[in-house]
């Protein structure tokens, strides 16, 4: 059976995004392989989570394993499944847990990147409010009855959370000015909604509310878009924060501290199933989990509730822990990439393959040689310089890919997550042989 022709704009994105070493936005089904049990296991929990329950998954993988891929991944799914997700990178700027602005800068981000199954690229907020009052109009209609007497009914259940009466308040002004063609009132509602207002006095003069997005809050809000987000039609909402090794690089013990507390929170929800259709998906690496110095194992309450499963030993696996480690690729999951990989660089058709079989082995054995078993088991850098070959051979035709291939250089990953950050206010101390100003001299004395 052949398959169909991969659309331009499709496979230039894929290619692209590869060679620069960042995941695609889409298009992931056509290079995903290997990884089958880790996958089946997190579609359970989105069904989990569909059904009005919770979860949370720790994906913990090498620097360069491809646990962005994943996610990306696992994301495509929940988007198939009528799930609402939100996702951003933590960076120094976005934590989950803050006094400057950083948890709400966090949670900016996230709401900017929500994403429904018709917006994939994000956006989607406008959307799903609007599709929440659509309904409640045509509910009206049924029952004759006002929309904003409906709209209230159906808000009633978000006034027991924390902040949930002014979320109510904000999407009645929403429907006030949807109703009214105050377009104004509108963009003030979405804007409370995304975390836009800095002051609690434009809040009030604009909406009437008291409260706003800040960093003591964003969780609550989370909890409060989830179930606002089932009350639109959807089935759950699935959060997705990469790069958490961030938390693990400050420097401050009692910044990084706060924020397990927050990962324990959130834990403590999740595993409980108190965060109705809501589920997270958080990415690490190893040494951001397992470091008892100053990763998730640092924090004693985190390390008993992640602890490894101790039966899981002699080539059994337990994929139902809330940590979910990336079995590294086989090499034969290796070679099946590489085809995959030249067959969208073909565009999907075999008769404009730049390499055969035989070279993807000879590629294989010179990256084994080059850098051993790590180009498996990290793959980003293996996948760039394969691209890479197949650029150079489609612009050179007359170019042998056996006389390239000695020329190929494939460095292992390395790891930058291990140096720490500088903290806000600090000041890097000067290096040995570093410059003084002048102002170093006003102390020097004979």
């Amino acid at each position: 059976m052949t398959t169909p022709p991969i659309r331009p704009r499709e496979r230039d994105a894929i290619v692209q995004s590869l060679r620069a070493g960042v995941v695609p936005r889409s298009g992931q089904q056509h290079i995903q392989v290997g990884r089958v049990e880790e996958v089946k296991a997190l579609i359970a929990d989105l069904d989990r989570i569909a059904d009005g329950g919770s979860g949370i998954r720790f994906v913990i993988g090498d620097f360069g394993s491809g646990k962005t891929f994943f996610l990306y991944l696992i994301r495509s799914i929940a988007l198939e499944k009528r799930l609402v997700t939100l996702h951003a990178d933590l960076t120094p700027d976005r934590r989950l847990q803050a006094t400057s602005g950083q948890a709400r800068a966090l949670y900016q981000e996230l709401v900017r990147n929500m994403s429904t199954r018709a917006k994939p690229d994000g956006g989607a907020l406008s959307s799903v409010v609007e599709r929440f009052v659509t309904a409640a109009v045509d509910a009206s209609r049924e029952r004759d009855v006002k929309p904003e007497v409906v709209i209230r009914e159906r808000l009633a259940a978000l006034s027991e959370m924390v902040n949930g009466y002014d979320f109510a308040e904000v999407i009645a002004a929403y429907w006030k000015g949807h109703d009214t063609g105050n377009e104004a009132l509108k963009s003030d509602a979405v804007r409370w909604l995304r975390g836009e207002f800095s002051t609690r006095t434009d809040a009030r003069a604009a909406l009437g509310v008291r409260t706003i997005v800040d960093d003591g809050n964003v969780y609550d809000q989370l909890k409060l878009l989830a179930r606002f987000v089932r009350l639109a039609g959807f089935a759950g909402t699935v959060v997705c924060c990469d790069e958490l090794v961030n938390l693990y690089k400050l420097a401050n013990t009692k910044a990084r501290n706060s924020n397990y507390e927050q990962i324990l929170r959130i834990l403590n929800d999740c595993l409980q199933g108190s965060a109705e259709g809501l589920g997270f998906l958080m990415g690490g690496t190893p040494e951001f989990l397992l470091d008892t110095r100053k990763g998730l194992y640092s924090y004693q309450a985190l390390q008993s509730r992640l602890a490894e499963n101790r039966f899981v030993k002699d080539g059994l696996m337990d994929y139902s822990g809330p940590v979910l480690r990336l079995a590294n690729l086989a090499p034969e999951d290796l070679f099946v990439l590489l085809g995959k990989l030249r067959h969208i660089y073909a565009s999907g058709l075999p008769d404009r393959y730049l390499i055969p079989d035989d070279g993807l082995q000879a590629f294989m054995q010179h990256c084994s040689q080059k850098i051993g078993d790590a180009y498996f088991r990290t793959p980003r850098n293996t996948v760039t310089a394969f691209l890479n070959l197949l650029a150079v051979l489609e612009q050179n035709p007359d170019a042998s890919w056996q006389h390239l291939l000695g020329q190929v250089q494939v460095m292992p990953d390395t790891n930058p997550d291990l140096q720490p950050l500088e903290d806000e206010g600090e000041q890097p101390s000067l290096g040995k042989h570093a410059k003084a100003g002048d102002d170093d001299l006003t102390s020097f004395k004979l």
